[in-house]
């Protein structure tokens, strides 16, 4: 005679993965330190259970507003993780999210679940709660790759930026050096990037002109199948 099958008793959560860029800075991660146990003082990707009558978009909006006070400027689903015994107090499957804010425009602010919200480089990270050192190396993997073929890394550069600061946010990700002149080439060949009136002075150069990226021009285009490549 078989034995009943057991009923599942699983729990779903949200995890985000933030990254920030600080000018001419390592790549930056948003971290909350935990205010209640277990891994209570420790850090962690801001997350937190769904609720049961909510989207899981929302809820992972939602987290990141309860502690950190932010707002993704681009936020996607990354990654499902759902090992047995990933968190100690029961089984929980995890919907990881990948998002990108510039820090400039954003206030951390802490409540909810977490004592503290700060950015760190993603090369200097704390010991972590749980399994999120996995769901970050997956994270990273992912926007290097994406940031190939998506313009996404605009949402880390201020509105205005020169064209030396969206050098040095590629060659940041990538994590290793670029042509300069065929990345140029190549970038202002698509006709996305349009000067403005104003100039950044940098050391005792010539001040650089600033750009801006028409999204908008970039949306029509994508519907039309145009691909953003820079390999």
């Amino acid at each position: 005679m078989e034995s009943p099958k057991k009923l599942q008793d699983i729990k779903v959560a949200v995890d985000a993965v933030i990254f920030g860029y600080f000018d001419k800075k390592d790549l930056q991660i948003l971290l909350i330190k935990r205010n209640i146990e277990p891994f209570k003082g420790g850090w962690a990707l801001p997350g937190g259970l769904v609720l049961d009558d909510e989207n899981l978009d929302d809820a992972v909006k939602r987290e990141l507003h309860e502690e950190a006070g932010i707002k993704p400027d681009f936020l996607e689903q990354l990654y499902t993780f759902g090992n047995v015994g990933r968190d100690p107090r029961n089984r929980v499957v995890s919907i990881a999210y990948l998002g990108l804010v510039n820090p400039s425009y954003h206030e951390l602010f802490a409540d909810s679940d977490a004592e503290d919200a700060q950015w760190f480089s993603v090369n200097q990270l704390p010991k972590l709660a749980f399994d999120h050192q996995s769901i970050i190396d997956i994270a990273l993997k992912r926007l290097r790759t994406k940031i190939q073929y998506q313009p996404i890394g605009f949402n880390l550069l201020n509105d205005e930026f020169a064209f030396s600061d969206l050098e040095n946010l590629y060659k940041t990700i990538i994590g290793k050096e670029i042509d300069r002149r065929n990345f140029r080439k190549k970038i202002m060949s698509y006709g996305l990037l349009y000067e403005t009136n104003n100039l950044k002075k940098e050391g005792s150069g010539r001040p650089g002109k600033l750009f801006t990226f028409n999204q908008e021009k970039y949306k029509k285009l994508e519907e039309q199948g145009f691909y953003f490549e820079i390999k």
